[in-house]
């Protein structure tokens, strides 16, 4: 069970209701109804990447850690162990100890790559530490601005999806500075998530629609969802309850 002994006289924020991790960068990832959560944020998440000669590692966008390589989102990626397995656009399948998925990505994604694990160079977008969610009152708050659009939580890979039932608007975006609990985890919500070029992509069926981020950028300053950083790890679970702490 959930240990919510200082999380009694909080305030509810919500329940779990998804839960994903990413074991490559930019690459579809896993659904689960249970994750660890450590000190550098979910067990196993963006773990691995697809790293240039210049020492860059694929992404869908360019910054000075990352090389843009948006056609990583046709890719799928899902753990046999502690090994990622690579589910490629036309049906191929890779272990990521295969001595050829290094050729076999860099044919598929038409340029030099190798598969790497993280090491001196965080591969979470917003450093170690850090989980990303989101609420269903902030997807509901983007359909109601994009009534046209297909918004569905899978354009934004967050890690924690909060169900927050009868609430309205981006709600989370008032959690910055707050301390959160969810399950056996706790969290220090310490910005909101700025987003990029990708939540217009098509991807998991979802269409192209450049409208997403144009409304963002003139609606919330570009920002969807939370960076919450680990304070305490633990373990979450679908259903488990989420609670304000402060």
């Amino acid at each position: 069970m959930p240990d919510t002994t200082d999380a009694g006289a909080g305030t509810a924020a919500g329940t779990v209701s998804l839960l994903q991790r990413f074991p490559v960068k930019s690459m579809l990832g896993e659904r689960h109804t249970a994750l660890a959560v450590d000190a550098r944020g979910v067990t196993g998440d963006r773990l691995w990447a697809v790293r240039t000669p210049q020492g860059k590692y694929g992404a869908g966008k360019s910054t000075p850690r990352f090389a843009s390589t948006r056609d990583l989102r046709l890719f799928s990626s899902r753990y046999d162990g502690e090994v990622p397995c690579i589910a490629f656009p036309g049906g191929e399948q890779w272990r990521g100890d295969d001595p050829g998925v290094h050729e076999a990505l860099s044919k598929a994604l038409g340029k030099d790559v190798t598969l790497a694990t993280e090491e001196n160079v965080s591969l979470l977008d917003a450093g170690p530490g850090i989980v990303h969610l989101v609420t269903t009152a902030s997807l509901a708050h983007a359909r109601a601005l994009l009534p046209g659009s297909v918004i569905d939580v899978h354009r934004f890979r967050p890690n924690i999806l909060l169900d927050t039932a009868e609430a309205t608007g981006p709600v989370e975006d008032a959690w910055v500075g707050r301390r959160l609990a969810v399950g056996e985890a706790r969290f220090e919500v310490v910005e909101r998530t700025e987003r990029c070029v990708m939540v217009n992509h098509d991807r998991e069926g979802l269409p192209y629609d450049g409208r997403i981020l144009k409304t963002f950028r003139q609606s919330s300053g570009m920002c969807f969802g939370i960076y919450a950083k680990v304070i305490r790890p633990g373990g979450i679970r679908t259903g488990d309850r989420a609670v304000l702490l402060d």
